[in-house]
């Protein structure tokens, strides 16, 4: 199946105002995880590895952002970072990141990591996977920001960041993959009023996109859910593609779980634990001033 094109509406065809940074999300867990009631020595471990990494981030001036998320009913962390632009990220790689990495690696492990971006250079490619942490690198397609930039309220808002990769052996899934999404974000814009962030970035080498979403607060993601954009089409993504994962930082309420089980999205849920805005906020996660 290959999907006609369509030119972008406006709302998606203005350019996003998001310039040099970069944004990395990504998941680790402890290499031995604690039992039902308690963790492990590792997961302790690990969670003040990332406490001493985040003090690091935070006084580094080309890290614009930074968050340490606590996972909800499993022992994961899920990590933040925005960076000003790319010579940031490979300072942060060769100083903190290289810091901390043998301590860290020796009670925790990375999962999927998604690095967002209007390019992906292959210096940030290479440092990101000098340290052998699992990546996919995403390259702005379109996508709309609404309310000029504001930084949402953190204790409502829910940051969704997805990682959708094709069926194999057909080679027109990628286009229709795109179209689909494309399709989402045409009429999210006007349905969705609380959808704040809606981009789509392409995945380097690989028939793959990344999704990241902004939602004002649980109700505005429950409407997606299950009368909005992702109930519309989420049955037309699926013949295309298959989510290999989806990152929730934010107040999840037990209701939108349940939701995306019936969606059967694998989802990693956390909520807001230390975190650090550099003065006036950034165009990835919103102007503080």
């Amino acid at each position: 199946m290959t999907m006609p094109a369509e030119p972008l509406p406006s709302h998606l065809a203005e350019p996003l105002r998001i310039g040099t940074e970069i944004s990395i999300t990504g998941k680790w867990v402890p290499t031995k995880p604690g039992g039902l009631f308690r963790k492990s020595s590792e997961s302790k471990d690990m969670l003040q590895e990332w406490e001493d990494i985040h003090a690091g981030a935070k006084a580094d001036d080309g890290v614009l952002f930074t968050e340490i998320n606590h996972a909800v009913g499993e022992d994961a962390v899920l990590v933040h970072h925005t960076f000003r632009n790319s010579d940031a990220l490979l300072h942060y790689f060769s100083s903190t990141a290289t810091e901390h990495m043998s301590a860290l690696t020796a009670v925790a492990r990375p999962e999927l990591h998604m690095v967002r971006g209007t390019d992906m250079a292959s210096e940030v490619r290479y440092a990101v996977g000098a340290k052998n942490v699992p990546a996919a690198f995403g390259e702005l397609l379109f996508g709309y920001v609404k309310e000029d930039y504001r930084k949402p309220d953190p204790e409502k808002a829910i940051m969704v960041t997805a990682k959708w990769t094709c069926h194999p052996d057909v080679a027109t899934h990628h286009d229709d993959l795109k179209y689909w999404w494309q399709r989402v974000g045409t009429d999210a814009y006007a349905l969705e009023k609380g959808l704040l962030r809606f981009e789509v970035y392409d995945v380097v080498g690989e028939d793959a996109l990344i999704i990241h979403e902004t939602f004002e607060d649980t109700n505005e993601l429950k409407f997606h859910l299950s009368k909005g954009t992702a109930e519309k089409y989420k049955k037309d993504i699926d013949q295309v593609a298959k989510p290999e994962a989806y990152f929730f930082r934010g107040p999840v309420s037990w209701t939108i779980r349940t939701y995306s089980k019936f969606l059967h999205l694998p989802a990693t849920y956390s909520s807001q634990g230390s975190n650090f805005a550099r003065p006036g906020g950034s165009m990835m996660d919103g102007k503080t001033d």
